[in-house]
């Protein structure tokens, strides 16, 4: 087991930790697929809900919070039966607005997994406004179900009555869409990784797809694609993104030896200078910039 988890592992009821024991190995990639979710549930006799509510406090420990030392917690419901992790992110030495929510990143992380669409969101405390923006971006809209510990069950749309979101800009392919925007793919394994990122971006309000991977000690990948927001402030980068993923799979965000940015050099928004001072504050100072096609 991996050592974060294990102070909110100690305290899981007996029967719930009878149930994970097995699966949160060293290489546990922080979601589990729906057989995973009916075992636990039969060992435990928790129905959907009570699980998530339960597992929170193992979503909350996959936190990074240098600055704020609060720990935010999400586990995203995918309609597949998938059910992801998420953790806010914070980055000494960078900006706040490099800062990652958890719920963001329990969406970007369903995202980058191939889900097609998301039936709820658990968190440990209530979403600011910034992420309830954010998830407006997302197919499942205003329906998409929230759930709070201690409250009744509710919708995004309670959360965000009169949303404004792409729908009003008549955006038709929404996030969590499957897009394909017919970028040439070539190079080395890791500037592949950051094109097949930038081809599978959700920016309908720029045009300014981009794609970011990142490359650890051992060989390991991460890419991250950019999400573009109908209110812009929320949308999220694609180092963000591909820093979500990291985290989650257990790496630490200070160790990243390599990272590549694939952008249009004359696309309206530019991801590079935000890319390489966020990267400087996390210790990495190798950063290639990859032209589109």
């Amino acid at each position: 087991m991996q050592p974060r988890f294990q102070a909110a592992f100690a305290a899981l009821p007996s029967p719930l930790q009878a149930a994970l024991q097995p699966l949160l190995t060293d290489t546990f990639p922080a979601f589990f697929t729906p057989e995973q979710m009916a075992a636990i549930r039969t060992e435990t006799g928790l129905d959907n809900r009570e699980l998530t509510f339960a597992l929170l406090p193992l979503a909350a420990a996959c936190a990074v919070a240098p600055l704020s030392r609060f720990n935010v917690g999400a586990l995203a419901l995918g309609r597949s039966g998938h059910l992801y992790f998420g953790a806010n992110m914070e980055f000494s030495g960078a900006t706040m607005q490099q800062t990652v929510h958890a719920e963001q990143s329990a969406v970007s992380h369903a995202w980058l997994r191939g889900e097609k669409g998301l039936e709820a969101i658990t968190v440990n405390y209530t979403p600011c406004g910034h992420c309830r923006q954010f998830m407006n971006e997302l197919n499942s809209g205003t329906a998409l179900r929230i759930h709070l510990p201690g409250r009744e069950p509710a919708t995004l749309g309670d959360y965000l009555p009169d949303a404004f979101g792409p729908r009003d800009l008549a955006i038709e392919t929404l996030l969590l869409d499957e897009v394909d925007h017919g970028l040439t793919i070539t190079g080395d394994a890791l500037v592949r990784a950051a094109l097949e990122a930038a081809n599978r971006s959700h920016a309908p309000y720029s045009q300014a797809l981009s794609g970011v991977a990142l490359q650890m000690a051992d060989g390991a990948i991460f890419a991250g694609s950019y999400a573009e927001n109908a209110a812009f402030n929320p949308s999220l980068p694609p180092l963000q993104a591909a820093l979500i993923l990291l985290n989650l799979a257990g790496y630490d965000v200070l160790q990243i030896q390599r990272a590549v940015l694939a952008e249009a050099p004359d696309a309206r928004l530019i991801q590079r200078q935000a890319t390489a001072a966020t990267l400087q504050a996390l210790g990495c100072a190798t950063l290639q910039t990859v032209p589109l096609r």
